[in-house]
């Protein structure tokens, strides 16, 4: 890779990361939104069912299952969007070490060539 390359691949994933940022932000806040909205729902299942506790609660459970999904999948694009930041953040340590190893070929090819002088 080029060194012209390797800073052009080095913005590209900073500019991705930035928007990586923001994604997991708007993922926080609708995995929040679905936790508020499915505990709203299974507590007024709860409430408005008759029998025991045990009863009550397996209903409660039943009729906010399209709550918990929904929650569940806010959840899975939340842990999505982590795992895509971690990965760009490893892209670009990896390419820091390119952009050392380049130095330092550069730096040993300029010695190399003082030295032959």
């Amino acid at each position: 890779m080029l060194p012209s390359q390797v800073v052009q691949e080095i913005a590209r994933l900073t500019q991705e990361n930035s928007r990586g940022a923001d994604a997991l932000y708007e993922a926080e806040v609708a995995l929040a939104e679905a936790e508020h909205h499915l505990d709203t729902v299974e507590q007024k299942a709860f409430i408005k069912n008759e029998g025991t506790v045990a009863d009550r609660t397996a209903l409660a459970k039943l009729e906010s299952a399209d709550a918990r999904l929904q929650r569940d999948l806010r959840r899975a694009e939340h842990n999505r969007i982590k795992v895509k930041i971690k990965t760009i953040e490893t892209s670009l340590m990896a390419l820091g070490t390119q952009v050392k190893l380049m130095q330092a070929e550069m730096k040993w090819a300029s010695h190399q060539g003082s030295d032959r002088s």
